[in-house]
């Protein structure tokens, strides 16, 4: 199975690509990763929030395939434990030959793109900066297959 992480924002500093790449790197096999940056749009007023979201929107779901399971992040999603999120993992790689992990912009995701969501998956209450959620996101996944796998990675 093949996960693409699908966020919103480009030209991330250099220790937020090197983040991603540790973990994409790891993942050898089943799953792969990769990384489909969505241009962040300008923000201004509230109007041009809207407006910003909305375009951000369309670009998500142009990115999506038909077929995708689609896993939203969002706040209000379901929060896992490492090994529940493993299980998680194994019911994706069991039930779709390809997932996407979706990050929205710094106001959240569209209406339209919760509504494409197959399931949403909180990283927890903290607000996190969008970076950030990059690694800890790719970090979870690496270590959710570690589990499913026996690796030593994850010590319970």
């Amino acid at each position: 199975m093949h996960i693409t992480m699908i966020a919103v924002g480009e030209k991330m500093p250099a220790w937020v690509n090197a983040g991603f790449a540790e973990y994409q790197q790891r993942l050898k096999g089943d799953p792969t990763l990769s990384l489909r940056e969505i241009p962040l749009r300008k923000r201004g007023g509230k109007h041009h929030i809207t407006r910003a979201r909305a375009k951000e929107s369309e670009r998500i779901l142009a990115a999506l395939t038909d077929r995708a399971y689609v896993i939203t992040l969002d706040l209000h999603g379901r929060m896992h434990s490492s090994e529940s999120l493993a299980a998680r993992l194994a019911f994706w790689r069991e039930n779709a030959r390809e997932a996407a992990l979706v990050i929205g912009g710094p106001e959240g995701l569209g209406e339209e793109v919760k509504a494409r969501g197959d399931e949403s998956w909180s990283l927890g209450a903290l607000t996190l900066p969008h970076p950030l959620v990059r690694i800890v996101a790719a970090e979870a996944i690496y270590r959710a297959w570690s589990i499913d796998q026996g690796h030593p990675y994850h010590r319970g």
